[in-house]
């Protein structure tokens, strides 16, 4: 597959960057769209398996889990890169079909009385034609709601 353009998405939330990376990563489980946005939606739709939680390991080498009501946990992602309160990169793979990991960039600037949360999706290349474009697709929008949810959370935090 040619290069593919990553996917570009910011959102500017009235906390210091400290205080917004810790609500994106520690608190995850707080603001993350699970109703729409999880493993467990897809993989057990006819079951009766729900997400328990969100936990992001704050380290590199550290995962993104899924944590299933009937005691299981999905992997969502590796930590790669974790340079609080920065940025942090993670190979991305929230999903169980045979494909490799795309990365996600999260950074992390001061900006007026907040701060400015980019997110870079990137390494659509490695994916297979047939899927590349749906996947695509779907964080293309994805993306805006899930950031929107952060942009609330952290609305929250300062009302």
């Amino acid at each position: 597959m040619t290069q593919v353009e990553p996917i570009q998405r910011s959102v500017t939330v009235p906390l210091e960057p400290e205080r917004a990376f810790e609500l994106f990563t520690a608190r995850m489980d707080t603001w993350w769209p699970v109703e729409t946005h999880s493993r467990a939606e897809i993989e057990f739709e006819d079951d009766d398996v729900h997400v328990e939680r969100v936990e992001f390991q704050g380290r590199a080498g550290g995962q993104v889990l899924e944590h299933l009501s009937d005691g299981g946990a999905l992997p969502w992602a590796e930590v790669i890169v974790w340079e609080p309160p920065h940025r942090f990169v993670m190979a991305w793979r929230p999903h169980s079909r045979p494909q490799p990991a795309t990365d996600v960039e999260v950074r992390f600037t001061p900006h007026d009385a907040g701060t400015l949360v980019k997110l870079e999706h990137r390494g659509w290349e490695r994916l297979t034609e047939a899927l590349a474009p749906e996947l695509y697709e779907s964080y293309a929008g994805g993306w805006i709601g899930t950031l929107s949810r952060f942009a609330a959370a952290a609305e929250r935090e300062v009302a």
